[in-house]
């Protein structure tokens, strides 16, 4: 009898980025991502961090790569989350560590992970298909500033 593989554990640093006029930064999975498991939908701008690298590290390695932000403000964790991918046919278990965050710009260069991005409000929120956990702690975070 095959043993099920055990699935890969890796750790997220996310962030919940904000502008100054207290807009969210969301991005949409493109097609040329390699690793795509969610092509289409918007999620907060982050990725698995490296071994030996800090939290803070790859969160900003990360914000940088996915957006071109290089100064950002970490305020504090709203929330840990986890999922359970197929990446290339291989199990994984990611959990994601989100951090609330200030963009000292809201000027964005995309990689190519991703195609689209948005700054959002409340009042067009809706308008997206965002990933889970995002959903709920952008609406939360609109919720709470109102």
């Amino acid at each position: 009898m095959n043993k099920p593989a055990e699935p890969i554990l890796q750790v997220a640093a996310k962030a919940i980025l904000i502008n100054s006029e207290g807009k969210i930064l969301i991005l949409r999975e493109a097609k040329t991502y390699e690793q795509g498991t969610n092509i289409g939908r918007y999620h907060s701008p982050g990725g698995r961090i490296n071994p030996s690298e800090s939290y803070e590290d790859g969160l900003r390695r990360e914000v940088e790569e996915e957006t071109g932000i290089v100064d950002i403000e970490l305020l504090h964790p709203v929330c840990v989350g986890d999922w359970y991918p197929i990446i290339k046919g291989v199990p994984h278990h990611i959990v994601g560590i989100f951090m609330l965050c200030k963009a000292k710009t809201s000027k964005v260069r995309l990689s190519t992970e991703h195609d689209d991005y948005q700054w959002i409000d409340l009042k067009n929120r809706q308008k997206y298909d965002i990933m889970e956990p995002e959903d709920k702690l952008i609406d939360q975070y609109f919720h709470q500033q109102n």
